[in-house]
C-alpha cells in the first residue's frame, strides 16, 4: 500500500526545476549564518532523563490497571521498581545534574 502510494505520487506528481524549488523553505524568511551551533550537553541530558522517567510513568499506569489480578506479588515488584526510580534520581541529584550554573564548561 505505501509503495503504491509512494509510485501514484511520484507518476502523477509535477515536476519543474528551479532555483527557487531546492532552497529550504523557512516561513518566508531567508536564512543566514551558520546551522552549526553549539549546544550545551545539559540539555540532551535533561530531555534523556525526562524520556526515560516518563517511559517509566507509562509501567506504572499499566500496573495500576492491573493491580487486582498481580496481587501481593506485583506490589512487591513495583514497589522495587518505584524504589530503583527513586534510587536513580537521588542519584541524579547527587551528581549535581540539575544544576544549570556551570554550564559553560559542558559544550559540546
Amino acid at each position: 500500500m505505501c509503495g503504491m502510494m509512494l509510485l501514484g505520487g511520484w507518476l502523477l506528481g509535477q515536476r519543474g526545476v528551479s532555483r527557487g524549488k531546492n532552497i529550504p523553505f523557512e516561513s518566508g524568511i531567508n536564512s543566514y549564518g551558520d546551522a552549526n551551533v553549539r549546544w550545551v550537553i545539559k540539555f540532551y541530558l535533561l530531555g534523556v532523563f525526562f524520556v526515560i522517567f516518563d517511559v517509566e510513568s507509562l509501567y506504572l499506569y499499566t500496573w495500576i490497571i492491573n493491580i487486582k489480578n498481580i496481587g501481593w506479588f506485583g506490589f512487591f515488584e513495583i514497589s522495587l521498581f518505584i524504589f530503583t526510580i527513586f534510587l536513580a534520581l537521588f542519584y541524579l541529584l547527587k551528581e549535581n545534574v540539575f544544576n544549570w550554573d556551570s554550564c559553560n564548561d559542558d559544550i559540546i
